[in-house]
């Protein structure tokens, strides 16, 4: 069923008993599966595969949400496997946004006004709460449960079966309960082009902030004077700044 209001672009198909809103995007060469919901504020972009039984677009799970217009954005070249659920942004940021490439297995949630990156892998039955955000390349294993707010950087691995209740810094492996530190992302990091230099930088920055009896500020400053030219050491200490729910 779907709604003559709705936008539905070259090449796209749609199965059996699908409901498809009058309020609703879908971009060329899209494939949406059978029972699929595709609520008011959806917005799917090229070339994705959206399986049987998702619902995007459906609102937020917010006692605060007041019926106001908002959207679940879903980039190109998205997989959305079966049973998952996206929901609409609220009046905070007013959508939620999954960005190009990114792959969500089976029974993921994505509640309200989520940010996740590219080519972010959620493996199954993964739960995010809301106003969380997820850098481009992340990879979380399965039954991850992730609190609302918390930040979680580029090119971060979790262990599957973990809850996330703080921020997690880009480029590292977390694991256990609670999530702690593992070491850097070394093999993810060499098969995405960075240098064994630039490992080593991101390597011995973390000796600084997580191995060492020192202030966090005094860290911060450390790493700034060892590797002040390096954007990804930049880029740890610039999340550290900006946690808001402190690191794990």
């Amino acid at each position: 069923m779907v709604d003559s209001a709705a936008t539905i672009g070259n090449g796209v198909g749609i199965g059996a008993y699908s409901v498809v809103e009058g309020d609703v995007e879908v971009g060329d060469g899209t494939w949406v599966g059978n029972h699929v919901n595709l609520r008011n504020g959806a917005r799917i972009g090229k070339r994705c595969k959206v399986f049987h039984s998702a619902v995007i677009g459906e609102i937020p799970q917010d006692l605060k949400f007041g019926g106001e217009e908002t959207t679940a954005v879903v980039g190109d070249d998205v997989v959305v496997r079966e049973f998952v659920t996206v929901n609409r942004g609220t009046k905070a940021l007013g959508k939620t946004e999954i960005r190009d490439k990114s792959y969500l297995m089976a029974y993921v949630h994505i509640a309200h006004d989520c940010m996740i990156g590219e080519n972010v892998i959620m493996a199954n039955s993964i739960n995010l709460g809301g106003h969380v955000e997820i850098g481009d390349w992340a990879i979380l294993g399965g039954a991850v449960q992730v609190h609302q707010f918390t930040k979680i950087g580029r090119h971060v691995m979790i262990g599957g079966g973990f809850r996330v209740v703080q921020d997690v810094p880009p480029f590292i492996l977390a694991a256990g309960e609670p999530l702690k530190f593992s070491g850097i992302n070394a093999i993810g990091l060499r098969r995405r082009g960075f240098s064994g230099g630039t490992r080593k930088e991101i390597k011995e920055s973390y000796r600084v902030l997580f191995q060492r009896d020192k202030h966090q500020a005094e860290a911060l400053a450390e790493m700034m004077e060892n590797y002040p030219y390096s954007a990804e050491v930049q880029e740890i200490i610039s999340f550290v700044e900006n946690s808001e729910r402190g690191l794990i």
